[in-house]
């Protein structure tokens, strides 16, 4: 389950970090060098002598050094992405990997001490934690922001200000298996009877659950019915009032029920066992996300990717993760860091990462021009989607909800039962 899914100013640079109030000017960041710094040549060094000039002049010196942190899965794509860096403006991006299950708390924990890198990649929803801990620095990207999607610029917003440069973005959808059906209902109800009908098919869609429940694969279903998570303000960002309360979210609890006595969902189906059974041909549907399409595809199936029908009537709203590169809010090299944002943001850079990575770019103008047929239905089915959550308070919600879901599944419990308590303890750990 992928819940997994920048500010100093820089006068010059064509995007201008807000929280030392630099505007931005038409100076491209190769323009840019930083005066005074250790890594300009000193006054003292001396041009070759006369009798020197056949020989070839030494490599102009660098402009400086970053360092970012990127887990094992990233890696690669910003070690390519910095040698193009560094050719464009000589700054080297000293790129140093760090564990996935350590990046964010490690950070977290060095930054203040002036030990931390200058950027880190990572997921937008870490947004809320970080801001908390006062470790990064919003940027400010002027009229680029609006060359990005929606989604992706909302993901990484925390009352009101941009706190991290978005490049990918990732959400689940419908995957259709072409050999046992061609032609997908507009409602979720009527896929399921489809489903059932279908030869050899045991399971009329699948979507993955476990022991401990799996909200998120279940949410574009949720929202359908006009129970989002959480409540918005007027400005798009998530306030921490809960939406799953009321008529709307006891609605979805009632389906839940009914998915399961028609068995669409099972604690016993874990990811795997969900993969597996969709690439044994035993059912025409699974909700997933892009990193098994891969899988399915090399293993020959024809399959396709289509929004998620909805359950009840609204549109299907799953959730959006996006991946993106935050600024140390002790970074002493705001300059050079302004000169990364500024290419990150551009076309070359989300271009080069959705070559090495395979995700769906967050400039608009680089996800319009992806010819792969089963990222961009991704895209589709994730036109109406919300960014998980980033606030603090989501970390309270996960448990509660995988274990009022699965009691509602295996019948511990009825759907009022459990979502209302779900409900009570969730808004109890918010003021505990």
């Amino acid at each position: 389950m992928r819940k997994s899914l920048l500010a100093a100013a820089a006068v010059g640079l064509s995007l201008s970090l807000v929280a030392c109030g630099g505007d931005a000017d038409t100076t491209t960041p190769a323009e840019t060098t930083p005066a005074g710094t250790e890594t300009t040549p000193a006054a003292t060094e001396t041009t070759p002598a006369a009798s020197e000039t056949t020989e070839a002049a030494p490599p102009a010196e660098a402009a400086g050094t970053l360092t970012v942190w990127v887990d094992e899965t990233r890696i690669d794509g910003f070690k390519a992405l910095g040698e193009t860096f560094q050719a464009a403006t000589g700054v080297t991006l000293d790129v140093v990997q760090k564990p996935s299950q350590d990046i964010k708390t490690d950070f977290i924990a060095q930054a203040p001490t002036g030990q931390g890198p200058d950027l880190i990649v990572g997921a937008h929803d870490w947004t809320g934690d970080l801001v908390k801990n006062g470790v990064i620095s919003p940027v400010e990207l002027g009229d680029k922001a609006g060359a990005f999607a929606e989604v992706a610029t909302r993901a990484f917003t925390q009352e009101g200000q941009l706190y991290g440069v978005p490049y990918a973005l990732e959400n689940v959808g419908l995957v259709r298996n072409n050999a046992m059906v061609q032609d997908t209902p507009a409602t979720f109800d009527e896929l399921i009877e489809q489903g059932k009908a279908t030869e050899g098919a045991e399971f009329p869609v699948v979507i993955q659950q476990g022991p401990d429940g799996d909200a998120f694969h279940l949410y574009g279903v949720q929202t359908s019915f006009g129970a989002p998570v959480f409540k918005t303000d007027e400005n798009g960002d998530y306030t921490a009032e809960l939406g799953m309360e009321g008529p709307e979210g006891l609605a979805f609890a009632e389906y839940l029920k009914k998915l399961a006595d028609e068995g669409v969902v099972s604690v016993s189906m874990g990811g795997d066992q969900a993969k597996q059974a969709f690439l044994d041909g035993k059912s025409p549907y699974m909700i997933t996300g892009p990193w098994w399409t891969t899988e399915f595809a090399d293993a020959g199936m024809d399959i396709s990717v289509l929004p998620i029908p909805s359950a009840g009537g609204q549109p299907s709203a799953p959730f959006v993760g996006a991946q993106g590169v935050f600024l140390a809010s002790q970074s002493e090299n705001a300059i050079l860091a302004g000169q990364f944002i500024d290419y990150m943001a551009g076309k070359e850079a989300q271009d080069k990462l959705y070559e090495l990575g395979g995700r769906l770019p967050a400039l608009t103008e680089s996800a319009d021009a992806v010819d792969d047929e089963l990222l961009a239905g991704f895209g589709e089915a994730g036109k109406d989607g919300q960014p998980m959550p980033a606030i603090p308070e989501m970390g309270a919600v996960w448990q509660f909800w995988g274990g009022a879901e699965v009691s509602i599944i295996n019948g511990q419990a009825t759907p009022e039962e459990a979502w209302t308590a779900m409900n009570e303890n969730i808004k109890a750990a918010f003021e505990g």
